[in-house]
């Protein structure tokens, strides 16, 4: 079961948003390789529907993006290229991603990235209620409102769930 009471110590991404202000409820789960938010989601005992992926891409520059989706549907990067007008994108890989984002794969979080990159969300996950998404660390998810996203990272909301 989860240990919802268990502190975690801070994470570039925690730090971010308790200097913003932002009001965040903290999820701890026991990280399982490869488990994905549909693992995460079954401990914490959510929908992986509201359990938000972070993902980082990159565009045919090798310019790298975040995207943030639902944790049960997958991203269309052709539709997402033509959204945000690139010829292409794809996911990085692992060691590159951690390079830009300064996070481990599997713990990546949106806020608190070691580069400054662009944020686009799918904008159905800016309807939930509340959702779920990576606090920086494997193991680790916050709780927030969705419009946070837009506010705090300057998200743009795109349609790229497939």
């Amino acid at each position: 079961m989860a240990k919802k009471d268990k502190h975690v110590s801070e994470t570039p991404a925690t730090q971010l948003l308790r200097s913003a202000g932002v009001a965040f409820t903290e999820h701890v789960y026991d990280y399982v390789d490869h488990g994905g938010t549909a693992e995460s989601a079954r401990q914490l005992g959510w929908p992986e529907h509201a359990v938000v992926k972070t993902l980082v891409m990159q565009n045919e520059r090798d310019q790298p993006l975040i995207v943030l989706m639902h944790g049960d549907r997958q991203v269309s990067t052709k539709n997402l290229a033509r959204a945000i007008g690139a010829k292409s994108v794809e996911p990085c890989k692992p060691e590159v991603a951690q390079r830009h984002s300064g996070y481990l794969v599997g713990g990546t979080s949106p806020f608190g990235t070691r580069k400054v990159m662009p944020v686009y969300v799918e904008e159905t996950v800016l309807a939930l209620p509340l959702l779920l998404i990576n606090g920086g660390r494997r193991g680790y998810l916050i709780g927030l409102k969705p419009a946070l996203l837009v506010e705090v990272l300057g998200a743009r909301p795109v349609h790229c769930a497939i």
